[in-house]
């Protein structure tokens, strides 16, 4: 834990960034590495539309910085489901199934963000199994504690 503390100081910045996502925590640096091979880096100003309600999924959403706002179709004020910020995640069930998106995806405020494709991620089940099984793993928890918080607000 300490070695990692130390050596994640004198990782560069975009490998720093990738640290701040709760789903690679417990990558290693050199899965962190691999992993970093396959994102891809896109900046959405504000009120900009990263994906509409409806679109095919082929995509998830790591929130390096900024913040997205998650909401039915064009109606961000009233029917809004998450404002989610740096070091979270979104658009995940594209890795699941071939779904359409569910609701629509807004920079609430200037972001940057990496994308991670459907494609590669599966490619990255067949050469780095372990760094794909902990990237899964990672996502089912937090599909967990998502789904439990729905069912606690639906309840509630």
């Amino acid at each position: 834990m300490l070695n990692r503390l130390i050596r994640s100081k004198f990782d560069p910045p975009h490998l720093a960034a990738l640290r701040t996502i709760a789903l690679f925590s417990d990558l290693s640096r050199r899965e962190l590495r691999t992993l970093d091979g396959l994102l891809h880096r896109r900046s959405y100003t504000r009120n900009e539309i990263v994906f509409d309600e409806g679109e095919e999924g082929q995509t998830v959403y790591f929130i390096l910085s900024g913040q997205i706002l998650v909401c039915r179709q064009g109606r961000p004020e009233e029917a809004a489901i998450a404002e989610l910020g740096a070091g979270q995640c979104f658009g995940e069930m594209a890795l699941l199934d071939n779904a359409p998106r569910m609701a629509q995806a807004r920079a609430a405020e200037d972001c940057e963000l990496a994308v991670l494709f459907r494609d590669d991620f599966l490619g990255l089940l067949h050469t780095h199994a372990v760094v794909a099984s902990k990237l899964s793993l990672a996502l089912a928890h937090m599909l967990g504690q998502r789904l439990r918080v729905a069912v606690n607000r639906f309840v509630a």
